[in-house]
Formats: structure tokens, sequence, C-alpha cells
């Protein structure tokens, strides 16, 4: 049967497509740094400016599935109403008063799932299968790219003019992947499922798939825990918070460069099963070495090996389900991603009831991290050649 044909736009539409996929992080983060800022300047209380990046894990765990069997039917025309909800919520924020930011953040929230979830749809109805590894990971790492960004700009912008960037910059991404999507998807029709619950359930029927969904929340709930209450846990050690900021900042550069060259090494090697397993062993690691001696050193090193080894897994996951069933790339995208939006939702909640004993929090971390290592499938089922129902991929217009 004959295969993918690569055309001239593919890699630009993978290139315009990452870009969104980075805004939409940026946008995410938009208040985190500067919470006590940002609460101060729409008057209202530092956890009404938590709920501006809380929402969207929720909206991500309401719309993952439904959106993945969007993707799956409509894969040009749902992202690109993505990248056009996350330019509109962009420009609502603009209002004055918390109202208008609330409602520009909820709609930047449904628009997340639209984009983000597409990473292995795009690879794989744009690219042939020995190029889809190296795009999944350009356009994960491009997600933490954008959530340098948001540390970066936060902390050497004003708010006000910051909004304001990011509209103009959400805008300028929506246009460059809407020209972008003007090159048709070099695939082969093939058969595909007649309706949207059998997306659903072709996706769910490979065992790979349903792996990477067990799998997927522990990687996900850990790296989530930890950035999220790193300031809290370490600060009884006398870790301060600018010295917690160096550290996650540590953390996402050093997972932005291994997301974008761990994972397509370890397809080219066959190594998918001993990079899962190596860095889950260096997260349980990390979390014990916290526990035990918390400290700015420690922390720096922890952190860092956690972004570098732990943050590739995402990549290789959805790689993994997308080989696993490549006729239903978004509904197992979908699937996977809601797996790892549970995971940080609760992993991040257990550990949070432990902030007045940050030793017990870590070590409880490290324990459920460890949960990950009997889940890692076996070396022929992650490395081996792909198997499962439909292995052809279709044009999804």
């Amino acid at each position: 049967m004959p295969g993918y044909v690569t055309t001239r736009g593919a890699w630009g539409v993978v290139g315009a497509f990452s870009l969104v996929g980075a805004v939409t992080q940026l946008v995410w983060l938009t208040y985190a740094p500067i919470t006590d800022e940002a609460a101060g300047h729409y008057e209202v209380s530092t956890s009404a400016i938590g709920w501006l990046a809380n929402i969207f894990p929720l909206w991500y765990v309401l719309l993952a599935v439904p959106v993945g069997v969007a993707l799956d039917r409509w894969l040009r025309g749902t992202v690109l109403v993505g990248a056009l909800v996350l330019a509109a919520g962009c420009l609502v924020r603009l209002g004055d008063g918390y109202g208008w930011a609330f409602a520009g953040q909820t709609l930047t929230a449904i628009a997340q799932p639209l984009v983000v979830t597409a990473i292995t749809p795009v690879a794989a109805r744009y690219l042939p299968e020995a190029e889809r590894p190296k795009a999944i990971a350009l356009a994960t790492a491009s997600t933490f790219a954008g959530m340098i960004a948001a540390f970066v700009l936060a902390t050497t912008v004003d708010l006000g003019p910051l909004l304001g960037i990011e509209a103009v910059v959400a805008l300028l991404a929506a246009g460059l992947l809407a020209v972008a999507f003007r090159a048709e998807p070099a695939a082969v029709e093939a058969p595909r499922p007649a309706t949207a619950l059998a997306d659903f359930r072709a996706a769910w029927g490979s065992p790979v798939v349903r792996r990477m969904c067990l799998l997927v929340p522990v990687p996900f709930g850990t790296f989530t825990a930890l950035t999220t209450w790193a300031e809290p846990l370490l600060s009884p050690a006398g870790v301060t918070a600018d010295q917690t900021g160096l550290m996650l900042m540590a953390n996402v550069v050093a997972g932005v460069v291994a997301c974008a060259v761990l994972p397509v090494w370890a397809a080219a090697h066959g190594r998918r099963r001993v990079t899962l397993l190596v860095g889950v062993v260096v997260a349980v690691l990390a979390c014990v070495a916290l526990a035990v001696r918390p400290s700015f050193p420690v922390g720096m090193v922890g952190l860092l090996a956690v972004g570098a080894l732990l943050l590739p897994s995402l990549p290789i996951v959805l790689e993994l389900s997308e080989r696993a069933a490549p006729l239903v790339a978004g509904s197992a995208a979908g699937l996977v991603w809601l797996a790892g939006q549970s995971g940080a939702l609760v992993v991040t909640g257990v550990t949070g009831l432990w902030l007045d004993a940050p030793a017990a929090a870590f070590l409880l971390l490290a324990a459920i991290t460890a949960v990950a290592l009997p889940l890692v499938p076996r070396r022929e089922v992650l490395d081996g050649e792909p198997t499962g129902p439909g292995h052809q991929v279709v044009n999804p217009v």
C-alpha cells in the first residue's frame, strides 16, 4: 500500500501549530508568577487570581475526549477554532476588571484542549511515520517553552502591556496557522470508524492506549505537584521564593531541551522503555532527597533532573498512543490527556493536604511516583513494530 508523501508545507504546519501550542501555555500561566500584583490590580483575593489558572485543567478534563473525537473527524477546523478562540480570549482579557479577566481566561481554557490534544494527530496526518517522533517532541517542547516565556514576561513587563503583548502574539499565531493549514494533509485515504462513538471505542480498544492512560497520570501528577507546591514545601527549610523560582525555571528549561531531543533519540534507538523507567526512578529519588535534606542545592539538582528525565515521558507516551491507534490518533490523545490532567488534579490535591509536613509530602509523592514503575510496558510493546487495528491514516478534512 502506498505510504505518506511529505509535503513542502508539512513542517510549516508543525511549526505554526507549535507556536499556537506555546501561546496556550503562555496565556495559562499569565497571572501565576505575579499573583499578588494581579490581585492588587483587580482588587480581588489571591485565591481569585489562582482560579485564573486552575480553570484550565478543569476544562481539559471536561473536553479532552470529545475534542479528541472532533480532531479525528475535522482536524484542521478543530485546531483552527481553538487558535481563534484562544486569540479571542486574549482580547477579552484586555477589558477593565476581574470579570473580563475571568471571562477571557475561560475562553482560553476552552481553547487549550482543542490545540494541545492535536499534537499527535497533526504529526500523524502531515508526516511519515519515521518523522512523527520528531514532530511530537518539537510540539511538546514548545508547550514548555511557552511556560518559560510566561515567567520571563511576567517578571519584566507590567500587567497591562503584558496582556496586550499576549493578545498580539495569539492573533499572529492564529494567522500563521490559518496560512499553514492551506497545505493538505499528505495522507492516504483509509477506512475509518463510522461514528464518533466508534472512534472512541477503537482508541480504547488498543491495549497500548489503555496502558498509557494508566501510566501517564503518575509522571504528569508528580511534575504538576512539584511545580505547584515547591515553594510552600521548601520554605520551612529556608529556601526563598526567588530560589524556588530559579529551580522551577531550571526544571522547565531542562524539560524543553530534553523533550526536543530525548524522545527522538529513544525512538531511533529503541530506548523508549529505559527512558521512561529512568525518568520515573529519578523522580522518586529526587522526592526522597527533598524529604531527607530539603535545601536549595538539593532542590536545584532534583528539579533539574526531573525536568530533563521525567518530562520527556509525555511526548514518548503521546507518540506511543499514536503508533498504537493511528486512525484515531485524536481520540487516543484525548484519552491520554484526560488521564494526565486527572492525575495532575488528584496528585496535586493529595500532596497539598500535607503542606504542613513537607518531609511526609515529599515521601508521599515519591511513593505515588514509584507506582508508575510496574505500569511501564515491556520493551517489545514500546520499541517493537506498531501493532493493533487499522495501522493506516486517513485524510481528516
